[in-house]
């Protein structure tokens, strides 16, 4: 079945473009577009998406308060940002809101289909540079949890360290595997393990705890 894709953008050109994008990419099927966070709120309950490309900068209601909504309905849909926003403010509420991925639109055609792969497979996707930020975020030192997180990294393999590093340098999936000369499918399982072991549920998670070794 071909992954069907929902696009919130409320610049009627780029919802044009982004349509006829997805359209022509093969495993993707558009099936609906609106331009506030109001009227996707109101119909992708009804179409059910497997996964939503969301702006920010919407009339009316924000992207953000539309992911937090729209999770709570479709807990299931994976919702990507794609927007202009870079800030740290504006990417931590949109991961704290439930997006799984966020992509600054300069992402290239290329880029942005592989993303909906990647999170569609249980990845979370992001511009090298938005992950960059998360990571330097986390780096003031947290010295009352250094000791345990200290005991839980020494449990991970030496392959799950590597691969938890790559994470940290903000690779996506794919990347982790080409680095490693492993398959994606292998990556989310080392990552799965991952998040076991440091008792964590996402990215942000682990890499925060990575980063106070």
């Amino acid at each position: 079945m071909p992954t069907a894709i929902s696009i919130v953008e409320d610049n009627d050109k780029l919802r044009g473009t982004l349509a006829k994008v997805i359209g022509r990419a093969e495993g993707f099927k558009f099936v609906s577009d609106y331009g506030s966070a109001e009227d996707a709120l109101a119909g992708l309950p009804k179409v059910k998406p497997d996964v939503v490309l969301m702006d920010i900068n919407l009339p009316g209601m924000n992207g953000v308060e539309c992911v937090r909504k729209l999770k709570a309905a479709l807990p299931e849909t994976q919702v990507i940002m794609l927007t202009v926003y870079e800030d740290t403010e504006n990417i931590f509420n949109a991961l704290a809101a439930g997006a799984n991925g966020y992509l600054l639109k300069r992402t290239t055609t290329k880029e942005l289909i592989q993303a909906i792969h990647d999170v569609k497979r249980g990845g979370s996707p992001m511009t090298t540079h938005i992950a960059r930020l998360v990571v330097q975020s986390f780096q003031k030192p947290l010295t009352a949890a250094q000791t345990a997180t200290h005991q839980e990294l020494s449990e991970l393999s030496e392959r799950e360290q590597q691969v938890l590093d790559l994470l940290s340098q903000g690779l996506i999936y794919k990347e982790i595997g080409e680095k490693l000369g492993i398959s994606y499918e292998t990556v989310h399982t080392y990552i799965r393990r991952i998040y076991e072991k440091l008792q964590v549920r996402t990215r942000t998670e682990a890499v925060a705890k990575f980063l106070q070794r």
